[in-house]
């Protein structure tokens, strides 16, 4: 039987990199995006459950993993208008937090409801430990916010066979870490990258395959690096 899969922020970067990597395996992957998948406007509330039930319908009413990739990485100086920047550091939680919340309490109501166990695989990010620049506070502390739900998410249900990853790239080869590094001074910062290099996108994917099809069970509630030693914990 296919593994049906709830793929978001699929259209691009890392996502496109996931959605690839599941080529040669026997799954039903739905994606969620600006350019491709179902869209969903993720910094409205109501976004999120939209998604999960137009995903539910268009997989026949099963959904075993749940991948929260979608995300934003927006500047936000603390010199800016006060009214701006708390408007901002909202819709940063909002949609790399909050939505990611409320598919994974969706996803773990649905798998309870049907006594069966599901895998959530969120994408963090190295800032969740490591922080990150003075103007992106509220991206570090998303990502803070979603390492902590995926560790009381595995705690809480691993009994119910529903189990909870999280991955922690450093910079990626992506068009939204390409803007970052060329504003910061990309030679200084990958400086900084024992490996000397940032992340190719296909070996974040590498681990997000592996943890929504087969990392064994006693691996949830596991936060795995991707930054070429930048981090180490």
């Amino acid at each position: 039987m296919a593994t049906h899969i709830l793929l978001t922020g699929s259209s691009r970067g890392i996502g496109a990199a996931i959605a690839g990597s599941f080529a040669r395996d026997d799954v039903r992957l739905i994606g969620h995006g600006t350019k491709s998948g179902i869209a969903a406007d993720f910094d409205a509330p109501g976004g999120a459950q939209a998604l999960w039930q137009k995903a539910l319908g268009a997989l026949d009413g099963r959904i075993d993993v749940l991948i929260n990739n979608a995300g934003i990485f927006e500047s936000n100086p603390i010199d800016r208008d006060g009214d701006a920047w708390a408007a901002n550091w909202e819709r940063t939680m909002r949609v790399n937090l909050t939505a990611s919340a409320e598919l994974c309490r969706l996803a773990i109501l649905h798998w309870q409801d049907g006594n069966r166990g599901g895998r959530i695989v969120n994408m963090a990010s190295r800032a969740a430990y490591r922080g990150d620049s003075p103007a992106h506070w509220h991206y570090a502390a998303s990502k803070a916010g979603m390492v902590a739900m995926t560790k009381s998410i595995a705690r809480g249900y691993a009994s119910e066979n529903i189990l909870a990853f999280a991955i922690c790239p450093g910079f990626t080869m992506t068009g939204m870490a390409d803007d970052y590094l060329a504003s910061r001074g990309g030679d200084k910062l990958l400086a900084d990258i024992p490996l000397g290099r940032v992340a190719e996108a296909s070996e974040v994917a590498v681990l997000a395959r592996f943890c929504a099809l087969e990392a064994p069970p006693s691996m949830t509630g596991a936060i795995l690096d991707v930054n070429g030693a930048s981090y180490v914990r």
